[in-house]
């Protein structure tokens, strides 16, 4: 008997949103939304908070290291949970954890009791917190979503993330000139949760464990050995770390906005928004596609295009093609983001998922945040321009090499007939 193909798998166009017709993903994309809006207000006002109290950019910097120390620590112990136990109660948790850190900031700010130390502190927990959400909530999207939709879910939700990181920053920066405090802004995050909270509690969708799971460290080797034994999971985290490590433009975005675009704070503005609005087209257009072929190479020319924009952005004096070359940042950042976290879902047993996400989440996060030293201790030597031109041609030299050695990716294709009979790809 002869399988059929699902037309969308087929490379038919399908609705941008056809992911929201699922109730239990509206409902979790709903949330996420509202919630990640209030948390990118919250980055705003922890960054003017800290620089008003201490008047020392090196406290902005500190941000940075709070964040990734329980990255570091708890990474892969959160994965094993994920696996081990309900993703919606363990989500339930992080929120309600981070939504109770926001209101403590609301608090602190109002009476005038926030500190330096008691900042610095809650970003440390409350990236613990979302340590161990990250793993849960995207092992959760596949039980969400039928398979062939699942491109279309991952699409809608870096839409989603993109939008928040639009409209948060502009919503705090209006708080922050009226009120000439956080306290606001730290509120309306923590009212923010709420939403994500009550979307999780209303969910029909329950992940059941089939068998008991062991949680140690045997457990967490088993994420690290299983992500290492399939190179195509490996090499497209390798190439994400990569990536956002050589080719981090937006930490000295003030630097080019004050010294070599010479705009003022409203260029700035313009400067942080044009990748945000580059993927979000990019991420409706994905949406309607659906289900991306030949995967491997859309992969390896993303990053490339990603690696080429950074380096014409790094040496553009003109306002006008740096944000271009910014939307350029944004647009290919989401092409390669939506096809690897497809492939990684589609690769992954759902009893593994868990860990796969928690070992990734050190590389993609990993990358952003040391990339920001390196673009630093860069600029600080050769200048800004240099550092970000000659990322983007590391980045750019770097996928040349991973593309000629790993033929594995190099060659990759999904293979939808043999999916959808029941088998994994190899």
């Amino acid at each position: 008997m002869s399988i059929k193909t699902p037309s969308n798998q087929r490379g038919a166009r399908q609705s941008s949103f056809v992911a929201l017709r699922h109730r239990d993903f509206r409902l979790l994309w709903f949330g996420q939304l509202v919630s990640q809006a209030g948390t990118q207000m919250t980055i705003v006002a922890i960054s003017w908070q800290l620089y008003k109290l201490t008047n020392n950019p090196l406290s902005l910097g500190l941000i940075g290291l709070f964040r990734i120390i329980p990255l570091l620590t708890f990474s892969l112990g959160s994965g094993v949970l994920a696996d081990a136990f309900d993703r919606r109660k363990l989500m339930l948790f992080s929120q309600t954890t981070a939504m109770l850190l926001a209101a403590m900031l609301a608090v602190t700010t109002y009476l005038g009791m926030a500190t330096t130390a008691l900042i610095y502190a809650t970003i440390l927990l409350s990236s613990t917190a979302n340590t161990f959400d990250l793993p849960a909530r995207q092992a959760l999207i596949p039980s969400l979503v039928p398979r062939e939709h699942l491109t279309n879910a991952l699409s809608l939700n870096i839409i989603a993330w993109q939008i928040a990181t639009i409209v948060g920053p502009t919503i705090a920066g209006l708080l922050l000139a009226w009120r000439k405090d956080a306290d606001v802004v730290y509120a309306i995050d923590a009212l923010s949760f709420g939403a994500v909270i009550v979307s999780l509690l209303l969910m029909r969708t329950r992940h059941v464990i089939t068998e008991k799971r062991n949680v140690s460290l045997g457990a967490a080797l088993e994420g690290l050995r299983f992500v290492r034994g399939t190179p195509i999971l490996f090499w497209t985290m390798g190439l994400d770390f990569i990536a956002t490590f050589f080719a981090g433009a937006m930490t000295l975005l003030p630097v080019f906005a004050r010294d070599i675009l010479l705009v003022d704070e409203r260029g700035l503005g313009l400067l942080y928004a044009a990748p945000s609005a580059g993927a979000v087209v990019t991420g409706l257009l994905m949406a309607r596609i659906g289900n991306v072929r030949r995967q491997g190479p859309v992969i390896l020319w993303s990053v490339a295009i990603y690696g080429i924009c950074t380096a014409i952005f790094g040496i553009s004096t003109s306002f006008v093609l740096s944000c271009l070359m910014l939307a350029g940042i944004g647009a290919s950042d989401t092409v390669s983001m939506v096809i690897r976290n497809t492939l990684r879902q589609n690769l992954t047993p759902d009893e593994l998922r868990g860990r796969m996400v928690s070992v990734n989440q050190i590389f993609f996060a990993g990358g952003p945040q040391l990339g920001e030293i390196e673009a630093g201790v860069v600029a600080r030597l050769l200048g800004a321009s240099v550092s970000v031109w000659t990322g983007g041609v590391a980045c750019v030299l770097a996928v040349l090499i991973v593309a000629l050695h790993v033929p594995q990716l190099r060659n990759y294709q999904d293979t939808p007939v043999e999916l959808e009979a029941g088998g994994v790809p190899s």
